[in-house]
């Protein structure tokens, strides 16, 4: 059983999300890369709900959430995590996002500061180039007749060639949540991306912010997030000698350098 619950945001879409952990402990939000669900964290469930109430959801388009007509905005999915804090009744959050999640976290700290105690940032950016680099993309999604060759490529880019190589259990349930994922979610969150230039926006985030790159990250390069980290006043910045999904090829270090982060007394 996954013990999910739902929720219906303002403008229509059901999200899916599970709770874990203490229930008095401080809250911590946890925000999925594209192309994969809430279980993406589950190495990170034990230590984080040791410490703290972990909070996760499915992005709209993705998971069990449901599939609402693109394309999506960023503010949408910005919006989208304020209304669960509020169908919660959750005033505040540490929030944690990768890939797509950190654009997320972004906004947050930009346009919803007063919900986010602390932000955590992993193999993200703050843009990803002209919009009209992601036509193509966005068209072939939606053109092939499965997700398969989408599938293959998400996973080159996400894992390092040992890991591939070797087929590595831990691919196993990324590529079977990719196959099974939506086109259209999928399309409609990269038009979210297509669409995000946050690189002034954050210089305005004053929450307490860590940043965390792969060094061999090849979608959100290091020199992205140490960009984020250099223009967020007083962010600190976490390197890993990872690809993409940090939090997976390095989930105890991961989850360790996090918990540090949200414990120290910054």
């Amino acid at each position: 059983m996954d013990n999910l619950s739902f929720f219906d945001t303002p403008d229509g879409a059901r999200i899916a999300y599970r709770i874990d952990g203490p229930e008095k402990a401080p809250v911590l939000m946890l925000s999925n890369s594209i192309g994969t669900d809430l279980h993406m964290w589950d190495a990170q469930i034990p230590a984080f709900s040791r410490h703290f109430r972990v909070l996760r959801y499915d992005a709209r388009g993705h998971g069990a959430s449901s599939v609402p007509p693109g394309p999506y905005s960023l503010a949408q999915l910005g919006d989208d995590v304020v209304a669960l804090l509020d169908h919660l009744s959750i005033a505040r959050a540490h929030f944690l996002g990768l890939s797509l999640g950190g654009i997320v976290g972004q906004w947050l700290g930009v346009h919803a500061a007063s919900r986010i105690d602390r932000l955590m940032l992993s193999n993200t950016a703050a843009y990803l180039g002209p919009a009209d680099v992601w036509d193509a993309p966005i068209a072939a999604v939606l053109q092939a007749k499965d997700m398969r060759e989408t599938t293959q490529t998400f996973l080159r880019n996400w894992f390092p060639a040992h890991m591939l190589d070797a087929e590595d259990p831990l691919i196993v349930p990324f590529r079977e949540t990719l196959l099974a994922t939506n086109r259209h979610g999928l399309a409609g969150s990269w038009a979210a991306v297509q669409r995000a230039d946050l690189r002034h926006d954050i210089a305005r985030i004053t929450r307490p912010t860590l940043v965390i790159v792969g060094e061999h990250d090849t979608v959100t390069a290091a020199t992205f997030g140490e960009v984020i980290a250099n223009t967020i006043p007083g962010a600190r910045l976490h390197a890993f000698p990872a690809v993409h999904l940090s939090n997976v090829e390095f989930a105890e270090e991961f989850s360790e350098v996090i918990i540090a982060f949200l414990l120290s007394s910054q």
